[in-house]
């Protein structure tokens, strides 16, 4: 994937009204962590979506009120997210296009995200404390962002610590394989899985591919918020889960590139990613490609014997 494919997920018809080009919900916050729904929802909206709701506890809601104007909340009652609006919450998210639940929600709502996440039918990103109490068999039709350590957790609940030995000696490509090979209910189930690292792995039940723009100043904590919204916000527009998740992983270390030469060090954060991105459109399309697609053996083989027949008339050429 490359900024020209990036830059058509973003584009709008002429034509186009407030709405048409997505509305993506954002289920998350608490009252110690209201930074990480909101650099979520901002992070929406730079991805070209048109519109943003923040499902928030009341206190965070207000304060979301009080940073930007450019995000809607829906204020839900209480401190935390628990079992009982998980209901309510299920039906109100119909409306949207694509909803992303988790930033900054704490695990004082993993029963709520557990039942939200097995019985939402939507299209759906999860991230953070979200994933830490579900297996690989609780999700449909879904992006989930973890990193390592979230990863351990998630194979530990689905029974498969079996894997843990194998993945921590495994390279990039290696560890693509394994999961791809040992999470075949998930991906066959309209999942893809985005696992953060120095290289980012994005798996789908047919492909795989591997992002590596980014740096380590993207250790910072929100980056992983800011790139959960990027991926909810290109999906509310595109409906794609493959390419929203690549395109995502791939601008959100393609901006931090930037902010680090132009900061000359890992002075910047991540509400600086989100004011840098409307600087990928003034970007050339020509940049080299990070995000590198594994193609099927079938592409592999037509290519191998399109060389060698290439070979065979050259050879004939030269008697």
């Amino acid at each position: 994937m490359n900024l020209n494919q990036i830059k058509k997920l973003m584009d709008r018809k002429k034509t186009s009204h407030k709405g048409e080009n997505g509305h993506a919900l954002i289920i998350g916050g608490s009252e110690d962590l209201v930074g990480a729904v909101t650099l979520a929802g901002l992070a929406a909206l730079r991805a070209g979506c048109d519109l943003v709701t923040v499902a928030a506890p009341e206190k965070v809601g207000w304060a979301i009120h009080q940073y930007t104007p450019d995000l809607m909340v829906h204020k839900v009652k209480g401190s935390s997210f628990n079992i009982k609006n998980a209901k309510e919450m299920i039906k109100f998210a119909d409306r949207f296009d694509a909803v992303l639940v988790g930033n900054g929600i704490t695990r004082k709502a993993d029963k709520f995200c557990q039942h939200f996440i097995h019985k939402s039918q939507k299209l759906k990103v999860v991230d953070a404390d979200a994933l830490k109490s579900l297996s690989f068999k609780d999700f449909n039709n879904s992006i989930i962002t973890p990193h390592n350590a979230e990863l351990e957790m998630m194979l530990i609940n689905s029974n498969k610590e079996f894997l843990l030995p194998k993945l921590r000696e495994s390279n990039a490509k290696e560890k693509a394989e394994i999961l791809q090979g040992n999470l075949r209910y998930f991906l066959q189930n309209r999942n893809v899985l985005l696992l953060k690292g120095p290289t980012d792995i994005i798996i789908a039940h047919n492909k795989i591919a591997y992002n590596r723009t980014g740096n380590q100043g993207m250790t910072k904590g929100g980056t992983g918020d800011v790139l959960a919204g990027l991926a909810v916000g290109f999906l509310a527009k595109s409906k794609d889960l493959f390419k929203s998740a690549a395109a995502a992983a791939f601008i959100n270390g393609y901006v931090g590139d930037m902010l680090l030469k132009k900061k000359r060090g890992y002075t910047f954060i991540a509400s600086d990613i989100i004011e840098d991105l409307e600087k990928i459109n003034k970007a050339s399309g020509k940049k080299k490609r990070d995000v590198n697609e594994d193609k099927p053996v079938k592409e592999k083989k037509v290519k191998e014997k399109s060389v060698k027949s290439s070979v065979k008339k050259s050879k004939k050429k030269k008697k």
